[in-house]
């Protein structure tokens, strides 16, 4: 098996049944598996998608989060090459082929992501350098307006690059990644300790302490319809509501593990 590609739904039936009609529809030059893992209200996907059951491996599983619920997965995908997938995207001709042949092209890649689109096609952060504590202050608050913020968050973002070639980098959003079987089995899962967040960060740097690559490819475009729900209230505001306070539990268990 080459693929097993792995969408982890959290209430987001409708958005799962396009991806999965999108993915059922194209055509790859080597075998792979779909999983489909569900962690929100019992039932609900499944009736949504019952017309591509006999296509998928469908589990339902209790919510301990997004580590959690792609670890699940992940143990069982049979394939060389594991794609991790949010819900909430949309996959452009040949994206998935492109970033399998590119970490194919080289045995020290163990992670790529590709090129994060918003709807209207304009580019979508896509990558980071490593944060350090100024990132809640500079990412949520007007203080990311002022001379500093501006800096800090130009080298985070890597607003020094065009985003237009390939790059070896510190850390990709999330939202979509092919991943090396054989890197996993070294670094280990995603860090379940973390509900919800900063999972996505913290892997790429396990990943790069165990010389592992991990590399943005812009010739891969896929749309990402991202909504920050965690950032719905701006400033200390949304500290106080339940996914600010998840956010910010998230950014402490990093700061604590990485010092």
């Amino acid at each position: 098996m080459k693929l097993s590609i792995i969408i982890l739904n959290h209430s987001t039936a409708k958005l799962v049944k396009n991806l999965i009609t999108s993915i059922i529809a194209m055509e790859f030059p080597w075998p792979y598996e779909l999983i489909v893992i569900d962690n929100g209200e019992q039932g609900v996907l499944a009736k949504e998608i019952k017309a591509y059951i006999s296509h998928i491996k469908f589990h339902e599983i209790d919510n301990n989060g997004y580590a959690h619920g792609n670890n699940y997965g992940i143990r069982k995908a049979k394939g060389e090459y594991i794609m991790i997938l949010n819900p909430d995207i949309y996959i452009k001709q040949d994206a998935i082929v492109k970033l399998v042949e590119y970490i194919e092209s080289n045995d020290k890649i163990g992670m790529v992501g590709p090129k994060l689109l918003n709807a209207d096609g304009s580019y979508q952060n896509s990558c980071t350098r490593y944060p350090d504590w100024h990132l809640p202050f500079f990412r949520r608050t007007p203080l990311g307006k002022t001379k500093a913020g501006k800096k800090w968050l130009s080298k985070y973002l890597y607003l020094d690059y065009d985003h237009n070639s390939p790059k070896q980098v510190d850390a990709l959003f999330g939202a979509a990644w092919v991943i090396r079987r054989k890197a996993i089995d070294e670094v280990g899962l995603l860090d379940e300790r973390y509900f919800l967040y900063f999972e996505d960060l913290d892997w790429c740097r396990q990943f790069n302490e165990k010389n592992w690559q991990v590399w943005y490819l812009p010739s891969s475009e896929v749309i990402h319809f991202h909504h920050r729900d965690s950032a719905d209230k701006k400033g200390i505001a949304g500290a106080f509501t339940r996914l600010g306070r998840v956010h910010l539990v998230s950014w402490f268990r990093y700061l604590l593990k990485w010092k």
